[in-house]
């Protein structure tokens, strides 16, 4: 899923800019070919997490995505490797990754895939999600001390300060998105949900394995057609879902609430709910969130 690159807290925004452009800077940023696959990846992941960005110039959240994950891996000073895969020069590396979405984030660690996200998250969930692979890769250091990798010569090792562990059940659903069992995935959250209520990443991951589910066999062009009937309600809101896996989320509310304003009756109530399942797929500080509930409270009332 792909839910639109969004504005970073304003706190964590202070941050970035207290650090200055240096830290930045110091990214190991590589471009990644089928030829070069083995040596930049799975090779270097021996020693050091590598977070693959599988885009296509064709895929819009590609654009949005790519300059966040640039950025935030960055600004771990070379604890993390950023390896860029064009999908569409290297369809081979695609294929045996199983990638069935551009843009795909795989993180790879001592040879394995161990996480990963085929959405334009966030650079707040970005960050978040970035912080638990780190904290994991720690984890893994501290449990095996002899495969963590030498100091560089004049310096000294830096270490990651390891984070909570992770939810049983939040690891579960990640992992039940990385095989594509997306039932598995729903189940893991709901489960999460029933222990601890409100919890956002599970609220969001279900709502997004929700609109994966929806969209699984969608035909985009087959969707446009059936749009040239105003009357064709589903046809409407599939296109939203369409448009928030783009990455245009924005456009999905527009769009929605638009149909809330042209309608009455069950089919604005239908609306309505799926407009609010779309919000759920948001943190709850989203800036989109806030202009979209104005929007459809004045198209209600």
């Amino acid at each position: 899923m792909d839910l639109g690159a969004r504005k970073q807290a304003l706190e964590a925004q202070t941050r970035r800019e207290a650090a200055g452009p240096q830290a930045a800077s110091s990214a190991s940023v590589v471009d990644v070919t089928e030829e070069t696959f083995t040596t930049d990846v799975i090779e270097r992941s021996m020693s050091v997490p590598v977070v693959l960005d599988l885009w296509s110039p064709r895929a819009p959240g590609s654009a949005q995505l790519s300059p966040v994950l640039e950025k935030v891996v960055g600004e771990l000073g070379g604890r993390a490797v950023l390896a860029k895969v064009n999908v569409d020069g290297s369809p081979q590396i695609a294929q045996a990754l199983r990638v069935q979405a551009v843009p795909t984030v795989l993180a790879i660690f001592q040879g394995q895939a161990v996480t990963g996200f085929q959405q334009v998250l966030p650079e707040q969930e970005v960050r978040r999600w970035l912080d638990e692979l780190m904290g994991a890769v720690e984890q893994f250091y501290q449990a095996n001390p002899d495969a963590r990798p030498p100091a560089e010569e004049g310096g000294e090792q830096q270490e990651a300060p390891a984070g909570p562990p992770a939810d049983p059940d939040l690891l579960a659903a990640e992992q039940a998105i990385d095989s594509g069992d997306m039932d598995a995935a729903s189940a893991a959250y709901e489960r999460l949900l029933a222990r601890v209520p409100g919890h956002e990443d599970a609220r969001m991951g279900l709502a997004g394995v929700s609109l994966i589910k929806r969209t699984a066999d969608a035909d985009p062009a087959d969707v446009q057609r059936r749009m040239q009937d105003p009357a064709d309600l589903d046809a409407q809101l599939l296109a939203a879902d369409l448009e928030m896996l783009s990455g245009s989320v924005d456009e999905a509310f527009a769009r929605v609430i638009g149909v809330v304003k042209r309608t009455s009756g069950d089919e604005r109530e239908k609306a309505r709910k799926h407009l609010l399942g779309l919000f759920e797929t948001l943190p709850s500080d989203d800036p989109s969130l806030a202009k979209a509930r104005r929007a459809l409270a004045s198209a209600l009332f």
